[in-house]
């Protein structure tokens, strides 16, 4: 099996709906989906694996076996970011866009799947948690050092914790709904704090 990555240039953020549909028309040959843009070049110079098309290459596609999937994807959103490009992940249906960032540099969203994203942007983060499933038990975002914000699944809804480094404080709540997850993951990847007044908490 493998795993695939494809990567394009877009000049606004996209909706994972939106880069799904960009990747449909692009592998039935419709080029005029995406604009050539001389990132794919740097990308695929970089990416052995990778594949660009056509002589002003305008996307290229990423292809790696499925047991180094966890290890390359990391380089290739890194990369794809400091080229220009969004990073569309077919296997996960999540699109990583260039902006807007959170509040912490180097900020890192991770997946019980294995995903690892330093700085991700706010749509990918509330998407991600929508990705949570048995396969793909957690997701986390870190500040190393200084605090973190992590959910679970459970059987009549989510774990929700918060832990402040800092002060040596480490929440949980219970919410039953994913809407309150993905509230608070935005909330906290943009510097708030208001999800620890909206629920209940009791100290770990």
């Amino acid at each position: 099996m493998s795993f695939e990555l494809a990567v394009w240039h877009e000049p606004e953020p996209i909706t994972a709906e939106r880069a799904a549909e960009v990747l449909r028309a692009l592998r039935e040959g419709d080029t005029r989906a995406v604009r050539p843009h001389p990132g794919v070049t740097e990308f695929t110079a970089a990416f052995p694996e990778a594949v660009s098309f056509g002589d002003s290459p305008a996307y290229a596609l990423l292809t790696v076996d499925l047991e180094r999937s966890d290890e390359v994807a990391g380089e290739a959103f890194a990369l794809a970011r400091e080229c220009g490009l969004v990073c569309y992940d077919p296997q996960r249906g999540l699109v990583h866009n260039l902006a807007p960032l959170g509040a912490y540099p180097g900020m890192q969203l991770r997946t019980g799947d294995g995903m690892i994203v330093v700085d991700p942007d706010l749509r990918l983060v509330g998407d991600a948690v929508a990705t949570m499933s048995p396969q793909n038990p957690f997701t986390a975002l870190v500040v190393f050092g200084e605090h973190f914000v992590q959910s679970s699944p459970e059987i009549t809804g989510y774990e929700l914790e918060y832990k402040d480094s800092a002060r040596d404080v480490m929440v949980r709540t219970h919410v039953p709904e994913i809407g309150a997850v993905r509230e608070a993951f935005v909330e906290y990847a943009e510097g708030g704090r208001s999800f620890l007044e909206r629920h209940d908490w009791r100290r770990v």
